[in-house]
């Protein structure tokens, strides 16, 4: 299954109610930077977000992807007309509103609750990252890709003995001073597992990442703040674990916030 066979079988009722019965009550966009302390590297992140009942459909999205004025539209629309016509991010982010109010991550059987720590956004960080390489078997030497820098990740990686191989379209280095490189098939054939974000939904690469790491038998962990209910579809289908942080985000708050792990031995 791919991306967009998964929006057509939302739109078929597949997955139960019928996505034209679910109205967006809020719609927002929402531009974000954070450079954490001693950091000399500011991230810089795009969100679209959509409201549906208690949940929040969320995709990230580079710089210029997509005006706020879409907000002034969206609102009142349902998540139907929207998976039909809107671009990319829009359509993540509606995909995964639908999911996640079919079946709320914090009500899932098969999550597994983490709770991260009140505190300053660089011991939220690490305390997030750590719970996401959490979810990888790397003994000493693994070589890990990892598609999306984040760099705490970096470190939570190799602090566990692992090799990691960056890839980011925005970055020529981690803080630590490894090379990123753009091209992920490069990491992914190098690699004996695979971490990669969400926002691989958002740039039109997770259906190709998925395609790979299938076809290569390697195990591949998402850490989603953009579609995390989407990458949880996927699961047992290429994706053999997932940190799910549906919004609002930890970089958000400094008070304790949760996130949900999924695993699989598929």
């Amino acid at each position: 299954m791919s991306v967009g066979q998964l929006i057509e079988s939302v739109l078929a009722g597949a997955f139960g109610p019928a996505a034209g019965t679910f109205d967006i009550t809020s719609a927002f966009w929402l531009h974000h930077t954070t450079r954490l302390p001693g950091a000399d590297v500011t991230y810089r992140n795009y969100y679209v977000l959509l409201r549906v009942g208690e949940v929040f459909g969320a995709c990230s999205f580079e710089a210029g992807e997509l005006d706020p004025s879409y907000c002034a539209e969206t609102s009142g629309r349902t998540l139907a007309d929207v998976l039909e016509n809107d671009p990319l991010p829009v359509r993540i982010a509606a995909l995964d509103a639908y999911l996640a109010a079919v079946e709320p991550h914090h009500t899932s059987p098969y999550a597994e609750e983490v709770v991260l720590p009140a505190g300053t956004p660089d011991v939220r960080a690490k305390a997030r990252d750590a719970a996401v390489a959490g979810l990888l078997d790397v003994a000493e030497g693994t070589k890990v890709a990892l598609i999306g820098v984040v760099n705490p990740l970096v470190d939570a990686i190799t602090d566990r003995g692992g090799i990691c191989l960056p890839c980011d379209f925005n970055l020529r280095e981690t803080a630590s001073g490894l090379p990123v490189t753009q091209d992920m098939t490069e990491v992914i054939d190098a690699a004996d597992a695979v971490v990669a974000t969400g926002m691989t939904l958002s740039n039109g690469s997770f259906d190709v990442l998925l395609h790979s790491c299938r076809e290569q038998g390697k195990p591949l962990a998402i850490y989603a703040q953009t579609g995390s209910a989407v990458a949880r579809t996927f699961l047992g289908a290429g994706v053999t674990a997932l940190s799910a942080e549906p919004f609002p985000f930890s970089q958000f708050s400094s008070r304790p916030s949760s996130l949900y792990r999924y695993r699989t031995d598929t």
